[in-house]
């Protein structure tokens, strides 16, 4: 899984250079990347079908295993640099410095006025439901492969959970880590307000 350093940040900054000009259309439900909606949810898809079906079209447990795995990692790629980006406006990543510490950074894009007139829900109602959903099946299949005793399947389920779980934490981070920065900003803001107070109150007393 992964290890957070307690030096992590969370910044809400503008991804990329390169981001899709932004028009003045109204925020409406259509989905405006459907390549990127269609992959975030195809390959996490196909991976829980080909688990399911794959003993009844192959004998294979090789094949099967090595289909799923390829679809998962293709998936957790896809996922995390891809269509959180464009879908959501969120990214994870890691990064390490000069002194060789590992930093886990979350991202969210700035939400200025003109990129909340194309923030589409729809797609963000797909991302969230894909995001969500499948790890939790890849838990529930985790478990029946162990009270089942159909032990070999256990490192692809394991690999299921890990992958998609790991997906799943660092947005959860960037959703939350970003509310909280703005958050800590309205308290700091009203603690140096509360002093400033508190200073004029004693001078003119």
């Amino acid at each position: 899984m992964l290890q957070q350093d307690s030096n992590d940040d969370t910044e809400d900054v503008s991804l990329f250079d390169a981001e899709e000009e932004t028009t003045n259309r109204p925020k409406k439900s259509k989905i405006r990347h459907p390549v990127a909606s269609f992959f975030h949810l195809f390959f996490r898809v196909s991976a829980v079908v080909v688990y399911l079906l794959c003993e009844l079209f192959s004998s294979s447990f090789i094949a099967c295993m090595v289909t799923i795995i390829l679809l998962l990692s293709c998936d957790f790629w896809a996922v995390k640099n891809v269509t959180g980006r464009l879908m959501v406006g969120l990214r994870w990543w890691n990064h390490v410095d000069e002194d060789g510490k590992s930093h886990w950074v979350f991202e969210s894009r700035k939400a200025s006025a003109q990129e909340s007139k194309t923030v589409s829900e729809a797609e963000s109602r797909i991302f969230w439901l894909g995001l969500i959903a499948c790890p939790v099946l890849w838990v529930i299949f985790a478990f029946s492969a162990l009270f089942s005793f159909r032990v070999k399947w256990l490192a692809v389920v394991i690999m299921g959970v890990v992958l998609q779980g790991a997906n799943l934490y660092g947005y959860i981070r960037c959703k939350v880590g970003s509310r909280k920065n703005l958050t800590n900003m309205a308290t700091s803001y009203l603690g140096k307000q509360f002093l400033r107070q508190s200073a004029g109150d004693e001078q003119t007393s």
